[in-house]
């Protein structure tokens, strides 16, 4: 892939002259995700202000650098050559998931607290601090990764390699970080079912553990595919087509955090756990606990 080394202003494509993408990123899908995302991210942020479930802006948050992000391809959709915009939209898309993730995190956490701890090996907390750490780990290193890699791809005869391959160990990291909650959260399930703890609750909050698990599952799907896409590396087939992106990336995770408008926490978690068992108190997870509306 041959890449200019025009990284400022807008210059048109020329036919030719590759981008530091492999390709023109399509005008359309910008346009479909900056809309999905922003509806999103209002609709999140009605929702918990509504609620006072003011932990829920993390999807906000989270739905917001998306925005951002698929703002910067929109941008690149029009200057496929400026730096700025691939640099921006590396950045962001790296970024976002986790605000997604910490949401899970907080939900599980609040599910072990409404059903008590025979319900999990970890307290509520726990898994908040646990996984929010890795997540910030990963992070940190992918990001830096990409500002190595972005740095290198704009340049006359850069060397990516270094900087590929610490995003592609900053994306390993936190695949196997989920991959540790996925179990967990399994472990949660079978605890739950073999003490009948779900039956036990007044209402229901299958909804939104039926939530959690179809985001976990989309945002399970998206880090597989971009281990796969990074250790190709930039001239990849995986990262020079855009339909795996948009259909791997961008769908995946407007589904992860777009399942949460429809079946919203503020809505669907008890107030109380209408249990007579031992439970934890409201210290044990005060991020999670939401005040009554």
């Amino acid at each position: 892939m041959t890449v200019s080394s025009d990284t400022i202003g807008c210059v048109a494509y020329v036919e030719g002259i590759g981008t530091s993408y492999g390709y023109v990123p399509h005008l359309s899908a910008g346009v479909v995700f900056v809309v999905l995302f922003s509806l999103s991210m209002i609709i999140h942020t009605i929702q918990f202000c509504w609620k006072r479930v003011w932990w829920g802006v993390v999807f906000s948050l989270g739905c917001m650098v998306e925005v951002l992000g698929w703002a910067a391809r929109l941008w690149s959709s029009q200057c496929p050559y400026n730096g700025d915009a691939f640099l921006m939209q590396i950045s962001t898309l790296i970024i976002a998931p986790t605000f997604f993730t910490a949401g899970i995190y907080i939900i599980l956490g609040r599910f072990i607290q409404l059903l008590g701890p025979e319900s999990s090996i970890l307290k509520p907390n726990t898994y908040l601090w646990i996984f929010c750490t890795c997540d910030i780990l990963s992070l940190v290193i992918q990001a830096a990764g990409g500002g190595m890699a972005s740095a290198a791809v704009n340049s006359v005869n850069g060397n990516t390699a270094p900087g590929t391959h610490t995003m592609v160990a900053g994306i390993v990291f936190q695949l196997f970080s989920v991959t540790i909650f996925v179990f967990c959260a399994i472990d949660f399930i079978r605890r739950s079912l073999r003490h009948n703890l779900l039956q036990e609750m007044n209402g229901t909050i299958l909804p939104l553990l039926y939530a959690m698990i179809f985001s976990v599952v989309c945002i399970y799907i998206r880090s597989i595919y971009r281990t796969i896409e990074l250790s190709q590396g930039w001239s990849g087939y995986l990262i020079t087509h855009e339909k795996y992106f948009i259909a791997l990336d961008g769908a995946m995770m407007i589904c992860a955090v777009g399942v949460f408008n429809i079946i919203n926490p503020g809505w669907f978690l008890p107030q109380t756990n209408g249990r007579k068992r031992e439970t934890y108190s409201s210290d044990e997870i005060e991020m999670n606990v939401p005040s009554s509306s």
